[in-house]
């Protein structure tokens, strides 16, 4: 038995083609204007990218001609625990280990209490107590950090050697500036953690609420480990923030090179060492003037390696809601 074909239907043009119509153009239509927007949008993007990749250049430059010198090793560079450039000693620990110090206490105070502040805007706070509270700590961020310095310096450091004794704080120390850095840091953390907060689905606190929980239990044991990527990625950032820090520790910390673990000591960290000998008379293309570069760019490692993990775990526990 023959099999039976179905007639092919008509095409769009042989119909319009048929009822004596133009056919309707359905192609894109050139915008002049959302053109150019896009080109200046990746234009920017672009522009970043280069900037970021020009800086790097320009300190591997530097610094490369800082490890040339017969004087450097890296391994001394890295391991030694001295740093006297007038002397020809280049141990980067004393310097890192201020910053990593003075970072440290800056957390203590950031992280908790921009926890705090988070979840009380979030869970909490109406709508006009959030709209008073949050421009308060964006003035906060706002203040600029050489006035911070001296707070912690005429503020913070009498206040410490108050309580502990002028025996056990001296007046340069790394606790006063770790607390001032973290009172700077607290906007940054507190902001980003609301955020990763406000972006948890409401069905998921409205559920919590229909099973009998409090909006305590809800807080901490639904939205806060909903969000926990969000939270992780704003305190690596803090982190990122505090370690390159310049002014306040260049006034508050010390002005040399000592490695403690004690914060009521002086120090001098990576970016206050920075501070203090460019504004000095240094010759160009000097041992010394070369070094700075390999502390700028031991410190843009350290960040980057920071913001490295917190993609990281933004991807491993991004949570994503329909």
């Amino acid at each position: 038995m023959a099999e039976q074909t179905k007639p092919a239907l008509p095409s769009f043009s042989t119909i319009h083609s048929q009822t004596g119509e133009d056919p309707i153009d359905l192609r894109k239509r050139p915008r002049l204007k959302e053109s150019i927007i896009q080109g200046f949008l990746f234009f920017s993007g672009a522009l970043s990218i280069f900037t970021t990749i020009g800086i790097v250049f320009f300190l591997s430059e530097e610094a490369i001609q800082f490890f040339r010198s017969p004087e450097v090793s890296l391994l001394e560079f890295l391991t030694s625990t001295k740093w006297q450039p007038h002397l020809g000693e280049f141990g980067i620990l004393p310097l890192l280990n201020a910053t990593l110090v003075t970072s440290f206490v800056a957390m203590l105070v950031a992280i908790p209490l921009g926890m705090c502040v988070a979840i009380y805007l979030s869970e909490y706070a109406s709508p006009k107590t959030r709209g008073t509270i949050k421009p308060i700590l964006e003035v906060i961020a706002g203040i600029p950090t050489v006035v911070l310095g001296f707070f912690a310096l005429n503020f913070m450091t009498p206040l410490l050697r108050g309580v502990f004794g002028n025996d056990v704080v001296s007046i340069y120390n790394m606790a006063a500036g770790g607390l001032v850095m973290g009172i700077l840091i607290l906007p940054l953390i507190s902001s980003m953690v609301e955020d990763a907060l406000s972006a948890v689905p409401r069905a998921l606190r409205e559920g919590a609420y229909g099973l009998g929980a409090t909006r305590l239990e809800v807080a901490t044991q639904i939205v806060v480990p909903a969000a926990i990527s969000g939270i992780s990625a704003a305190i690596i950032l803090g982190m990122s923030r505090a370690v390159g820090e310049a002014m306040i520790v260049a006034i508050a910390v010390g002005a040399g090179p000592n490695l403690t673990w004690n914060p009521f000591e002086p120090a001098e960290t990576m970016t206050g060492h920075i501070v203090r000998i460019s504004g000095g008379d240094l010759s160009y293309n000097s041992i010394d003037y070369n070094s700075l570069f390999a502390i700028a760019l031991m410190l843009f490692a350290m960040t980057l390696v920071l913001n490295l993990i917190s993609q990281q775990i933004i991807r491993r526990f991004r949570e994503v809601y329909e």
